[in-house]
């Protein structure tokens, strides 16, 4: 990681704690050298999910789409209609065949699951990349 490697912040959502922690393993600190360290928030409901997005702070979204009660697709279509400023958001999917779904959604990006870190980090550095570009200059 560069010393000139922008932070951002990542929410993961799923109610199960084992796909938080796959997640949060696959990427790592940093997917990329000029993106990271990564802060990570976790969720296990939507509505945490909602709660979250809306006090802001929040750069992309890693959304199970397999959730109970309230999968990452429905959420992900809530958050781009409903957050001005929508952070990117990522579904993870079980199946390829679900990606249209995931599109159906307003999803930037999917994750098949299990999450394939080398993937991972690209499809989430990417995302977070054109994320970040639309920061305002933070002044020294």
């Amino acid at each position: 990681m560069s010393p000139d490697a922008a932070p951002a912040t990542v929410l993961v959502f799923s109610q199960r704690a084992e796909v938080r922690a796959a997640v949060r393993t696959a990427l790592g600190r940093s997917p990329a050298p000029d993106v990271g360290p990564l802060t990570y928030v976790e969720c296990a409901t939507g509505d945490e999910v909602v709660a979250a997005v809306d006090r802001g702070g929040i750069d992309l979204c890693l959304l199970d789409g397999e959730a109970q009660p309230t999968g990452g697709m429905g959420i992900a279509r809530q958050l781009k209609y409903e957050i001005a400023d929508c952070p990117a958001l990522v579904v993870l999917i079980a199946r390829q065949a679900d990606r249209w779904l995931a599109h159906w959604s307003l999803a930037d990006g999917t994750l098949a699951y299990p999450v394939d870190p080398l993937v991972a980090a690209d499809v989430v550095a990417g995302l977070l990349r054109e994320r970040l570009a639309q920061r305002p200059a933070v002044r020294r």
